[in-house]
């Protein structure tokens, strides 16, 4: 699509809205003239990225027009396990295999012009592709000053994300780090995956890192789970010692992620929540 920061963010709404939305409400939304936000949205129909719809007049006048997004499908499922399959039995080069595949379809994509220099700045970001993509990504109401949590509640490849997460969320994983990268972020976010904390839902956690914790980063190494499984891990920000998983194996019913330890306020609302 055009490399339009004004226009990504129209689609992201669009695509997170239940109903279509007319001119006029996506300008309240955005704080851009009404003028503008119809220049955008002309420009996103004619791309095929929105679709316009006729809505009933608020009172006397003309009907509305109302804009819905056109949402994208990823296809050819069984290619996609096909090749999750060829990645071979080693869980740490399938994950490292398929971040690496995920920057390199990150690499290729626009990756628009918005500067990451905060935390929700980077939010807006992978909100942004995310809804592109058709993840339909929430903001979590429990994210902090210090660390903000994604809801993916769809996924393209969710099927097989239950038996190659590893694979799927390591792709989803290196895509999300790669376009935050481009966009300025390199070195200073921090990126995890929550695979199935709930049957249809999965997590994406952001945080800005200090620049000693930068200094100490390291590429992940392997750990193994209570069942035999093993993920790779990276050292947990703050943490001392020990270390926590990139991609944290799917949970198998109502799990909440494994927030950063030390923070008992996000435990706490973690608890409540999940």
């Amino acid at each position: 699509m055009s490399d339009s920061w004004p226009r990504r963010r129209l689609l992201a709404i669009l695509r997170g809205a239940s109903e279509p939305l007319d001119a006029q409400e996506l300008a309240r939304i955005t704080g851009q003239h009404v003028t503008t936000v119809r220049f955008h949205l002309d420009v996103l129909t004619r791309e095929s990225l929105v679709r316009q719809f006729q809505q009933p007049p608020r009172g006397r006048g003309r009907p509305r027009i109302g804009y819905s997004a056109v949402q994208r499908s990823v296809g050819y499922q069984e290619l996609a396990q096909v090749l999750a399959d060829q990645l071979g039995p080693d869980p740490r080069r399938r994950s490292e295999a398929a971040i690496a595949a995920g920057r390199a379809w990150g690499a290729k994509l626009d990756a628009g012009d918005h500067r990451v220099e905060s935390l929700e700045d980077a939010k807006d970001v992978t909100m942004t592709l995310l809804s592109e993509l058709g993840f339909a990504p929430e903001r979590d109401p429990n994210e902090t000053a210090e660390q903000a949590l994604i809801r993916l509640t769809a996924c393209p490849l969710r099927e097989l994300a239950r038996t190659h997460s590893e694979v799927v969320c390591g792709v989803h994983l290196g895509l999300i780090k790669e376009v935050l990268d481009r966009n300025g972020a390199r070195g200073d976010v921090n990126v995890r995956l929550h695979p199935f904390v709930e049957p249809e839902l999965c997590v994406v956690r952001l945080e800005m890192l200090a620049r000693r914790e930068q200094d100490t980063r390291r590429e992940p190494d392997l750990r193994r789970e209570p069942d035999n499984r093993e993920v790779a891990t990276v050292p947990a920000v703050g943490d001392t010692g020990g270390s926590e998983p990139l991609i944290a194996p799917p949970s198998a019913g109502r799990v909440a992620p494994q927030l950063r330890n030390g923070d008992p306020n996000i435990a706490k609302q973690s608890a409540q929540q999940w």
